[in-house]
C-alpha cells in the first residue's frame, strides 16, 4: 500500500481519496505501480482544480450572468463531490461555495442597473410621447411625419419597462401618431381640392391671356394683363403635373403681347426723338432764368416756355423723367421766389411786426423813466433790476425791428 496526503492505493490496486466524510474509492489501477496510480488520479484532480479556477475567473469577471454562473457552479460542484480523483476535494468545494456572495453582489448590481436603465427608458419614452403629442397638434406636415418615424425607431431601441407603464405610454404614443396621420391626410386632401380649384381658375386665366395676346390696344390690355397676373397669384398652386404647363402658356401669351407692345413703342420713340431735341432747347432757355433776378419777367418767360413745351409733343419714354424733372426744378425755383416775396410783403404780418415794435418802444420809454428816478434816489438795487430789464427789452426791440424791416 502506498500513501499520499489525500489518498492511498490498496494492495489490490484500489485507489482511495480522503475527504471530510472519510475515505472512498475512486478507482483501480492494477497494471502500474502505486505511485503511477496516485499520479494518474492526482492529474485528474489537477484538471478539476483548473476547471474550478477558470470558473472563478469567469464569475469574478462577470463574464456569465448570475444565473448562468450559478448553473455552472452547480455542475462543477457535482463533479467535485463525485470526482474520481485524489486531492483536496473539500477545498475545491469550498472555493465554489465562496462564489455565492459574489453572485449575490452581482445580482444586486444587475438589479440596480436594470432599475436605472428602466428609469432612463421610462424618462426617454415619456419624452418621446410628449414630443409625439405636440406633433399631433402641429401643422408640420413634412417634417412631422419624418420626426414621428424617428421617434418610433427610438422607441423600439429602448428597453421595456414595467408592463403597465410601458403599455400606457405606448397607447399615448400610438394615439398621437394616429391623430397626426389623420390630420395630415385631411390636410393634403384639402390641399388637393384647392389645387384642383386653382387648376380650373388658371385654365380660364390662360385662355383669357391667350385671347389678349394679339391686341394692339396697348394701355387697356397692359392693365388687363396686370389684373390677370394678380388673379394668377391669388389662385394658388395647381397640381404639379399641370401647374408648370399652364404657367408656360400664360407667360407665352404675355410675352407675345408685351413683345409686340415694346416693338411698337420703340418705333414710336424714334418718332418722338425730334420732340426731345426741341424740349432740350426749351430747357436751356428755362435754366438760363436761374437765379431769379426779375420775378415778373421770369414768370412771363416760363409761361411762354411751357406753352411751347406742350406744343412740342411727346418724347421717348426713357427721356420723360429726365426732361420733366429739369423743367420742374425751374418752375419750383420761380414759385419759391414768388412765395418768399409774398411772405415778406404780407400786410397782416407787417402790421403785427410794426405793432410789436411800437409796444416795445413804449415799454422801454417807461422803464427808462423809472430808471432815471431810481438813480436820482440812489436806490442801487432797483437801478440794477431796471437796467437788466431795459437790456432785455432792447434786445427784443432790435429783433422786432429786423422782422419789421423784412416786411417793408
Amino acid at each position: 500500500m502506498t500513501s499520499h496526503e489525500w489518498g492511498r492505493v490498496a494492495e489490490d490496486g484500489t485507489v482511495f481519496v480522503r475527504t471530510a466524510g472519510g475515505e472512498r474509492p475512486v478507482g483501480q489501477y492494477p497494471e502500474g505501480t502505486p505511485e503511477d496510480a496516485l499520479a494518474f488520479y492526482t492529474k485528474r484532480y489537477d484538471a478539476l482544480a483548473l476547471e474550478v479556477q477558470l470558473l472563478e475567473q469567469r464569475v469574478n469577471a462577470a463574464v456569465l450572468s448570475p444565473d448562468e454562473a450559478a448553473e455552472a457552479i452547480k455542475g462543477v460542484r457535482a463533479q467535485v463531490v463525485e470526482a474520481n480523483a485524489v486531492g483536496d476535494l473539500g477545498s475545491l468545494a469550498g472555493r465554489l461555495d465562496a462564489l455565492s456572495p459574489v453572485l449575490a453582489t452581482q445580482r444586486k448590481a444587475r438589479k440596480e442597473e436594470r432599475a436605472a436603465k428602466a428609469a432612463e427608458s421610462k424618462t426617454a419614452k415619456e419624452g418621446i410621447v410628449a414630443e409625439a403629442e405636440k406633433l399631433a397638434d402641429s401643422n408640420d406636415w413634412r417634417g412631422g411625419a419624418n420626426r414621428l418615424r424617428d421617434l418610433l425607431d427610438q422607441w423600439k431601441a429602448l428597453p421595456r419597462i414595467d408592463k403597465a407603464s410601458d403599455d400606457a405610454l405606448w397607447r399615448r404614443f400610438s394615439s398621437a401618431r394616429t391623430t397626426y396621420t389623420r390630420r395630415r391626410k385631411v390636410h393634403f386632401s384639402e390641399q388637393q381640392e384647392k389645387r384642383e380649384g386653382a387648376r380650373v381658375v388658371k385654365e380660364r386665366l390662360v385662355k383669357e391671356a391667350e385671347a389678349l395676346a394679339g391686341s394692339t390696344d396697348w394701355g387697356p390690355t397692359s392693365g388687363a394683363y396686370r389684373d390677370l397676373m394678380r388673379d394668377w397669384k391669388s389662385a394658388g398652386p395647381a397640381p404639379r403635373d399641370v401647374d408648370e404647363q399652364l404657367w408656360q402658356r400664360f407667360r407665352a401669351a404675355q410675352d407675345t403681347f408685351f413683345g409686340a407692345r415694346d416693338a411698337a413703342q420703340a418705333e414710336q420713340d424714334q418718332e418722338y426723338a425730334a420732340n426731345a431735341v426741341v424740349k432740350e432747347a426749351l430747357l436751356v432757355e428755362a435754366e438760363a432764368l436761374l437765379p431769379i433776378t426779375d420775378l415778373e419777367a421770369a414768370k412771363r418767360a416760363i409761361r411762354d416756355i411751357e406753352d411751347k413745351w406742350e406744343a412740342a409733343g411727346k418724347v421717348p419714354r426713357d427721356r420723360i423723367k429726365e426732361l420733366e424733372g429739369r423743367l420742374r426744378k425751374v418752375e419750383e425755383a420761380i414759385r419759391g421766389v414768388e412765395d418768399d416775396q409774398w411772405r415778406r410783403t404780407d400786410p397782416e404780418k407787417s402790421a403785427r411786426a410794426d405793432d410789436m415794435v411800437s409796444k416795445l418802444e413804449s415799454a422801454i420809454a417807461d422803464i427808462q423813466r423809472d430808471l432815471d428816478a431810481a438813480r436820482a434816489k440812489g436806490d442801487d438795487r432797483v437801478v440794477k433790476e431796471l437796467e437788466d430789464n431795459l437790456a432785455s427789452r432792447q434786445s427784443f426791440l432790435d429783433m422786432a425791428k429786423q422782422v419789421s424791416a423784412d416786411y417793408s
